[in-house]
């Protein structure tokens, strides 16, 4: 009986055009299987917890209550924020940790996949989907506590709202792009991903997160030009029916992002099967 022989080549690194169509044809065709992996990673997240899906807004809930107390017993001094703080502070904490986390997501998702891709030859845009897929399924969770935190402070709800899913894809946009051009550093080094966690933690203090932007002084110049602090300010002003102070320059990001997110994008395609070949080495 006669053996059938594959050769498989290497896609033409050259032709960006042609590596874009194929990446973006790889995403629509493997929708099923981006959903699969995701629904299989979120059941694997919460199977052995015994808070579960608790856990997906313990995060911010705690770190908000921690600046409420320091507020309330007048340990620190805060910036008025225009509406009540914990408001401010829940909601800033909230989407933070959703940045953060899709920022993680591309990096996360291959790097938990490696035994898979070098073992089963698939589109590897599936991981990114998937990795959004989880990342919207805990971001309803937290949004739905949050739009709790409207009710229960008085703030309510406003026309704004409906602009706040835009907002909302927006900051995981900036996120993922940020993500994509992380995650080959990021599969080289297990290093990365300890010095991204931790830079995030210093620069959400220059962000305006837990406290409001400061009248003058080196943080006010710092925090206005921190590409972060649109992303927070404009959605954050659409939750809670506030005038967006930074939504040019929140314009402007977001016009940066689409073209850096097509370059990570085609860098993910060029490099993913260079590093599964070198892993398996």
């Amino acid at each position: 009986m006669a053996l059938e022989t594959k050769i498989y080549q290497k896609e033409n690194n050259t032709n960006i055009v042609k590596l874009l169509k194929d990446s973006i044809k790889d995403i629509y065709n493997s929708r099923f299987l981006s959903k699969q992996l995701a629904v299989r990673d979120i059941k694997a997240q919460y199977r052995q917890s015994f808070l579960g899906i608790i856990w997906a807004f313990i995060t911010p809930l705690t770190t908000a209550f921690v600046w409420i107390f320091l507020n309330l017993t007048g340990t620190i001094r805060l910036t008025d924020t225009g509406i009540p703080y914990p408001v401010y502070a829940f909601s800033g904490t909230l989407l933070w940790s959703i940045i953060k986390e899709a920022i993680d997501a591309p990096m996360s998702s291959t790097t938990a996949a490696k035994g898979l891709l070098s073992k089963i030859n698939f589109p590897k845009e599936a991981l990114l989907v998937s990795g959004i897929y989880k990342l919207l399924f805990n971001s309803l969770v937290k949004i739905i506590i949050l739009l709790v935190f409207l009710v229960v402070f008085g703030v309510g709800f406003h026309s704004s709202l409906l602009l706040f899913p835009f907002a909302f894809l927006g900051a995981i946009l900036f996120g993922t792009t940020i993500g994509l051009f992380i995650t080959p550093i990021g599969m080289l080094y297990n290093d990365i991903k300890k010095i991204i966690s931790l830079g995030l933690g210093f620069l959400m203090y220059a962000t305006p997160v837990v406290y409001a932007i400061p009248k003058e002084g080196l943080m006010k110049t710092l925090m206005e030009l921190n590409p972060f602090t649109p992303i927070i300010s404009t959605t954050r002003a659409f939750i809670v029916g506030q005038s967006p102070e930074y939504l040019a320059y929140y314009g402007w990001v977001l016009a940066v992002c689409i073209p850096l997110l097509v370059v990570g994008l085609l860098l993910y395609r060029i490099s993913i099967p260079i590093l599964v070949e070198r892993m398996s080495a």
